[in-house]
């Protein structure tokens, strides 16, 4: 057929092709296909990428923490530049006084639980004296309902099971088993932490010089500097609080009589990296260390009891005043990052999961999050617009 210009006729009828409209709307239509190409690609790279990560967790899970540890390190690494220290010194600085912090950390954890494991035995015996009333009154409560079930004409059928645990390994049987392995991870992630941190200067200059425009390699250093300064300041603030709360619950526990204080005030340092299921496994855990200590069984969850109390002190009040506002999440993003990365990683991902957060929010902030509903239900993109505030001209008032 042939195509019909402008002023042309066809019979009778003038035809008038606006050319401005037919280029809007076939912009218009690109726009749209290639906005469903790309959340068609998301959608399948979100469902593909947790299980890629789980099944490379030997890889991604050390790379991932070097990561964002040397992120952490970074303003301390700026600090020792400016003071005309070599980059590569500086990092291996960085590096030499975070490796003695954590290694004094797990010292002071690892060597009392040794010793634990070694005295389970004679702990599991105090356990079970100290339980011996709640176990009797549990023994009297079946025996009760095993009467009621008799009355009923039912009676629990079956011969009794017989159970066999086999005794468990020791933490130095576990530990020789696993160390070659896991030195070759720690190893690995200390490179990736310093190769990051030497060439962390050239490697930020180079990606803000490659922009091509001055707006966007200001936008790449303002969102490269929200993220350095959002995460360190984040890990910065929550260890120093996490440091003082341990050593308060070490000394309560200390004058309660608890054996290893140290031990349980680092458990419960650490563990208060994540995010509500934390104090609650450091509670549980002490609810079990003061069973198998006290006879008294009240006295024996005196020590959870006061980690409690230390614990909503902190939460409620210290973190609050030192984070401040700036830092402050969404409860339900922490909830639905910390089970995502809990899923994939383990309690390693747990302990990544705000830190994790907090950098991608801060990304997406800067570059803009998708309108999902928009392209869905209003035939819009997957850009947010604002079609109804006029539109300033670039350079003009």
């Amino acid at each position: 057929m042939k195509q019909l210009r402008e002023g042309e006729t066809s019979g009778d009828v003038p035809v008038v092709v606006q050319p401005v409209e037919v280029e809007e709307s076939a912009s218009y239509r690109r726009d749209r296909l290639l906005a469903a190409i790309a959340l068609i690609c998301g959608v399948g790279l979100a469902i593909a990428l947790p299980f890629a990560l789980r099944v490379g967790a030997e890889f991604f899970l050390p790379v991932t923490a070097a990561l964002v540890i040397a992120i952490a390190l970074v303003p301390l690494l700026e600090w020792l530049e400016r003071r005309r220290v070599p980059s590569a010194l500086a990092a291996l600085m960085c590096i030499v006084l975070f490796l003695a912090v954590a290694n004094i950390a797990v010292a002071a954890i690892v060597f009392p639980a040794t010793e634990w494991f070694q005295q389970l035995p004679e702990r599991v015996g105090q356990l079970r004296q100290t339980l011996a009333p709640l176990v009797e009154v549990y023994s009297d409560f079946e025996e009760f309902i095993d009467d009621i079930v008799r009355e009923f004409g039912r009676s629990p059928g079956g011969a009794p099971q017989t159970v066999q645990v086999e005794t468990p390994s020791t933490l130095l049987q576990i530990i020789a088993t696993s160390a070659p392995f896991a030195a070759i991870q720690m190893f690995f992630a200390v490179l990736v932490i310093f190769f990051f941190l030497s060439g962390w200067t050239r490697m930020r200059k180079r990606t803000i010089t490659a922009r091509a425009s001055f707006g966007g390699a200001m936008t790449t250093a303002r969102v490269i500097q929200q993220v350095v300064d959002a995460t360190s300041t984040y890990l910065g603030t929550i260890t120093i609080v996490n440091i003082g709360m341990g050593l308060v619950v070490a000394l309560v526990l200390h004058l309660i009589g608890m054996p290893t204080p140290l031990m349980w005030g680092g458990i419960a340092a650490v563990l208060n990296y994540i995010p509500y299921l934390g104090p609650i496994a450091s509670a549980l855990l002490l609810v079990l260390g003061g069973l198998m200590t006290f006879a008294d069984p009240w006295y024996a969850l005196l020590p959870a009891l006061s980690f409690i109390a230390i614990h909503l002190v902190e939460a409620n009040f210290v973190t609050p005043m030192v984070v401040g506002r700036r830092l402050t999440i969404n409860p339900l993003l922490i909830l639905l990052s910390l089970s995502f990365w809990a899923w994939v990683w383990g309690t390693a991902g747990a302990l990544l999961a705000v830190p994790l957060l907090i950098i991608f929010r801060t990304i997406l902030d800067a570059a803009g999050k998708p309108d999902i509903a928009g392209f869905l239900f209003e035939e819009g993109t997957l850009i947010h617009e604002h079609h109804d505030e006029p539109r300033t001209p670039a350079g003009g008032s």
